[in-house]
């Protein structure tokens, strides 16, 4: 090659005082730009609660798209490409809307409305008074019959968060809260892990033999399934909750009838434990997700899980595809669930929950991968990974101060 070739110079040589000195002043631009972002996000948290007085929704898609094409012209008017101006809007947006909500979590003065699945002294119950205990600006707890109705109660507006259950390590994913995320307009933001300890629970003086029937959620029914048929002379029946069938018991007033729920349940409704512990594994644990219309930001630092939704065509390989792209990446995948396509009998639908963050290198990397093979991908969410399973207080504890359990 000859000596004056324009080719770029080898890495770590001098790139030339020209050089030099555009770098230096893109870089003043960048500093200038981000001084901008910066400001812009001060804006963000006044419109925040300019939006809680006025009791305005968070997200505005008229107005996003008004914003949009607004800026779309600009670009055009500026000589740049539109399209990728836009991209970068889109983003900028989420991030807005991503620091509204998390401004709003952190007012002394906003409780945060949270829904669960079942009523007072349930596991869900329990696990979300022990998240949200302290937090500035309380929290307002409310029960809901199913997970659906708790969802509802989100896409809504009634709730800012929802807590359910996803899996437990006894009786495997509960397949309601996998369904619901599927329907979209939802994401994950935290993860909790609860030890679930089992209790079987009946009337003052009510004895084993004279049971005759046993309520409870069917995953619990599932978990005791070993302690149940040791009691073959009692049949079960699947509730909606683990609490409510203990409340069914106290109203009902039958000392034959009797229902799996917590010890917290038990005191709560004047029951009687009459047997602890009853599930199959003494490691029982149930992790719940907090399950949020708008993602919160997850610090790139920490520990933390992307939950991922993917179809597939129905092709040979292209889940192996999938994996390998994955793992190539050093990327360690720790669940992946299928779930069926109720519009299309004997096609699925997968769960994949990830230990990477989805702004990594090796996510962005992967993702882009993926998305050459499966026909849709969604991030679910990417937020902290929880490290173990914390006990649930065995007494029904009060609720933080400025909050409201009640169902």
């Amino acid at each position: 090659m000859s000596p004056t070739s324009d080719s770029s110079p080898p890495p770590g040589t001098n790139p030339g005082p020209e050089l030099q000195n555009l770098r230096e002043q893109i870089e003043e631009i960048d500093r200038a730009l981000l001084s901008q972002l910066k400001q812009r996000m001060q804006l963000v948290e006044r419109v925040a609660q300019a939006k809680i007085h006025s009791a305005y929704p968070f997200r505005d898609q008229q107005r996003e798209e008004v914003v949009l094409q607004r800026v779309r012209g600009l670009a055009v008017e500026l000589g740049l490409d539109a399209h990728g101006v836009e991209r970068i809007y889109r983003r900028l947006m989420e991030m807005s809307i991503s620091h509204q909500q998390a401004h709003v979590r952190s007012l002394d003065s906003v409780p945060l409305r949270v829904a669960y699945q079942g009523v007072e002294g349930s596991y869900s119950h329990l696990t979300a008074q022990r998240r949200y205990a302290g937090r500035k600006g309380g929290v307002l707890l409310s029960g809901f019959a199913t997970v659906h109705a708790a969802v509802n109660a989100l896409r809504s507006g009634q709730a800012d968060a929802t807590v359910l259950p996803i899996e437990n390590s006894t009786a495997g994913s509960i397949n309601e809260t996998y369904d619901e995320l599927a329907e979209g307009g939802l994401c994950i933001n935290a993860e909790e892990f609860s030890w679930v300890e089992h209790c079987l629970v009946g009337l003052p003086g009510a004895t084993l033999e004279g049971l005759r029937l046993i309520l409870s959620h069917p995953q619990a029914l599932a978990q005791c399934d070993a302690f149940l048929r040791t009691l073959p002379w009692a049949e079960r029946k699947a509730e909606f909750d683990t609490a409510g069938s203990a409340h069914k018991v106290r109203e009902a007033g039958d000392p034959s009838l009797a229902a799996i729920a917590s010890a917290s349940a038990a005191k709560l409704f004047g029951l009687a434990v009459l047997q602890k512990n009853i599930q199959m594994q003494s490691g029982n644990a149930t992790r719940f997700v907090e399950i949020a219309i708008e993602a919160a930001p997850c610090p790139p630092d920490v520990p933390c899980k992307t939950s991922l939704l993917m179809f597939l065509d129905h092709s040979a390989g292209a889940l192996g595809e999938v994996l390998t792209e994955i793992g190539r990446r050093g990327i360690q995948l720790v669940k992946l669930e299928s779930r069926p396509i109720q519009t299309d009998a004997w096609k699925y639908r997968f769960y994949l929950d990830l230990e990477a963050h989805a702004d990594s290198a090796a996510m962005v990397s992967a993702l882009d991968a993926i998305r050459r093979i499966a026909s849709e991908v969604r991030i679910l969410g990417t937020y902290p990974k929880a490290t173990e399973a914390r006990s649930l207080s065995s007494d029904p504890r009060p609720a933080p101060a400025g909050a409201d359990s009640s169902d």
